[in-house]
């Protein structure tokens, strides 16, 4: 894999994301851009451009785009049309979404002249598959950088040294380990992490309370 030139990121604002622009620039040397999808997160957006300023990356390369429109007529309703309902229950919200956000990170790649495209998925779960298979139908020959599969950066404790290194900054709440992780658009919210690992107990209160300062939150989704 040749070392890209331009990578557009999957940015979100949040810590991890912040340390993956970071680490592409220190990595590879290139230039970075990054594209937030508007699902209807509302209060997570104007803190993500900031945070990319303060990251470095110029305004022409910040990319926050209001897809609501088109993530609920050609993704949600056609899922719900299919009855597309995991176990019966669960709305499919934030992996419906992934291939949406796949599309703009192909569009603004070629619009910029990007050689490659980068998400924050884990090496684990099926969002690094949503994102990279969503990714090269649209264009075989993308680039796609899954830095989860690729640093050194295997635990909280790296990654909060990686931040200090780098001056990103890092809510108080977001030391030690998070108790949960939180994606929110139009159709649902989404919580998961340690305190919901087991599913025999029973989620404590905190994982349903929604704060108007991203900030506050025990940890908002990377």
């Amino acid at each position: 894999m040749s070392a890209p030139k331009k990578v557009v990121l999957a940015y979100s604002g949040g810590l991890d994301t912040s340390i993956i622009l970071k680490w592409l620039q220190t990595e590879y040397g290139c230039e970075v851009v990054t594209f937030t999808a508007d699902l209807g997160q509302g209060e997570e957006l104007e803190p993500a451009r900031k945070k990319a300023l303060l990251l470095g990356i110029k305004p022409d390369n910040i990319h926050i785009v209001d897809v609501r429109e088109e993530f609920v007529r050609d993704f949600v309703f056609p899922m719900f049309r299919a009855n597309a309902l995991y176990e019966g229950l669960y709305l499919l919200g934030t992996s419906i979404a992934r291939p949406l956000i796949s599309k703009h990170l192909v569009r603004i790649a070629a619009e910029c002249g990007a050689d490659a495209v980068a998400h924050g998925a884990t090496g684990k779960g099926n969002d690094q598959v949503r994102f990279e298979l969503s990714a090269y139908a649209l264009n075989p020959h993308i680039q796609v950088i899954a830095p989860w599969r690729l640093w050194d950066l295997t635990s909280r404790t790296k990654l909060i040294e990686f931040a200090e290194a780098n001056q990103i900054p890092i809510a108080k709440d977001k030391r030690g380990e998070a108790p949960f992780s939180v994606d929110a658009n139009l159709l649902h919210t989404s919580s998961e992490g340690k305190a919901l690992e087991n599913p025999a107990n029973e989620a404590p209160p905190y994982v349903y309370q929604r704060t108007q300062n991203p900030e506050d939150a025990p940890n908002v989704a990377e």
